[in-house]
């Protein structure tokens, strides 16, 4: 990744209810920060709660002012959470209720149950209306603007929508329809449909971005991907049917970008046939910002402390992956001297086979002289793969072989603030991502 060409981005937001206070944290920090100075935001998507994060930060980002961008996140959780007295009692009693469905103890109550008046809908408008003025937005055919995406499903004709900026007016009821969770919310009628949330379609909408001809793809992925134990209590299997069921189509369509990307690097496809490689990075939400106890009744909960939380964890994550761009920068350009700088003293690296060795012996002279060797030696980052930023930063990394091909392995990383602390070169373990 070269540091003097600006970068075109696209940055995709899954949905998950309250959850993606999380990613309002991870696209605050990451708009305001310096290193976006790098970047070109040419698209956003996003559904149910992503789509909510999607459209405040396009929202700013079409008068080109990211620091309001984030002001305008932050400020729509703390607006969104529960802090009278008496939406405290009805966030609590809709937490329980979802547990209880979710262990089957309580009978499902239907939206259409629930006078009109009491459903929400109105509510939410209300609330989506007072930070973003809808009026003020048209139909951007002359592409002036970053595309935004927001996803749904109709729910008479099964097909999925994405609400899109570029031919379609975008509407509080465009962002309601993709954010409309059929046990709380009526189906949104717009448009000339019958929506439905987008989880039930594209978890985000990935492979419309592609439009805009974006560099890089950046995924707010709100669901982990992998989990440590086998889950076996009613509580734990549920939630695990959740992520996977949210991360379906989402791992679907990065599948169908990484397969591309590696088609055009092995030259089985030409940049003259219409396809372009696009670099993915993933940016996931560590389980230990949820709680046990709830399972997916979590993404309802609107608790002031529990939102709160997730933001801060999104700053984090933000911070985490921020750090990696930089190094990884650094390591693309061969600035030795850069990958020193961003590298703590005393930072812990590990070498493990086919790998060359490092024989611990610490100071800055050796870690530079390693550092040195491993450029020279051919490795790099394999950008034809996911970059994975969790509690620690992954990346498929690539080394010239004594013969023909090459060696494949991984690099994990771990960050303090913005230098790394700790770096593991090694093979592959277990399935690939």
């Amino acid at each position: 990744m070269s540091s003097q060409r600006e970068r075109r981005v696209a940055i995709a937001c899954q949905g998950g209810g309250s959850h993606t206070a999380f990613t309002a944290g991870v696209l605050s920090r990451l708009l305001t920060a310096d290193e976006l100075q790098h970047y070109r935001v040419v698209g956003l998507s996003g559904t149910s709660g992503g789509a909510i994060c999607a459209m405040l930060a396009w929202s700013a980002l079409r008068d080109g002012d990211r620091t309001r961008a984030a002001t305008l996140l932050e400020q729509f959780w703390v607006d969104n959470s529960a802090r009278e007295p008496a939406d405290r009692l009805l966030n609590l009693w809709l937490v329980s209720a979802g547990v209880l469905q979710d262990l089957g103890a309580l009978p499902a109550v239907s939206p259409y149950s629930v006078p009109d008046v009491l459903g929400g809908m109105d509510q939410f408008r209300a609330l989506l209306s007072r930070h973003v003025d809808f009026d003020r937005i048209d139909v951007d055919r002359d592409r002036l603007h970053p595309m935004l995406l927001l996803g749904a499903v109709d729910v008479l004709s099964g097909q999925f929508r994405a609400f899109n900026s570029h031919r379609d007016r975008i509407t509080a009821d465009s962002v309601i329809a993709s954010a409309a969770i059929p046990n709380l919310f009526r189906a949104v009628h717009t448009d000339g449909g019958t929506y439905w949330d987008g989880l039930f379609s594209q978890n985000p909408p990935v492979r419309d971005l592609l439009d805009v001809e974006p560099d890089e793809l950046w995924v707010i992925q709100i669901n982990p991907q992998t989990i440590e134990h086998e889950p076996r209590t009613p509580l734990e299997i549920s939630d695990r049917r959740n992520e996977l069921a949210g991360n379906l189509s989402l791992y679907q369509e990065l599948g169908f970008i990484e397969t591309i990307d590696q088609l055009l690097a092995d030259g089985r496809l030409t940049p003259g046939a219409g396809y372009k490689h696009v670099s993915v990075r993933v940016i996931e939400m560590p389980r230990s910002a949820l709680p046990l106890h709830l399972g997916p009744a979590s993404k309802l909960n609107r608790d002031p402390a529990f939102l709160d939380g997730l933001v801060a964890h999104g700053h984090d994550q933000a911070d985490r992956f921020l750090a990696a761009l930089a190094f990884e920068r650094a390591w693309a350009d061969g600035d030795v001297d850069a990958v020193v700088g961003l590298t703590e003293p005393g930072a812990v690296l590990v070498t493990e086979p086919p790998f060359p060795a490092w024989n611990g012996a610490g100071g800055a002279a050796d870690l530079r002289g390693y550092i040195a060797m491993l450029m020279d030696g051919g490795i790099r980052i394999d950008s034809t793969r996911k970059q994975i930023a969790q509690a620690q930063v992954t990346w498929t990394i690539r080394m010239r072989a004594a013969g023909a091909g090459a060696i494949e392995g991984v690099a994990v990383a771990e960050f303090s603030g913005a230098r790394l602390s700790a770096l593991r070169l090694g093979p592959r373990r277990g399935p690939g991502r």
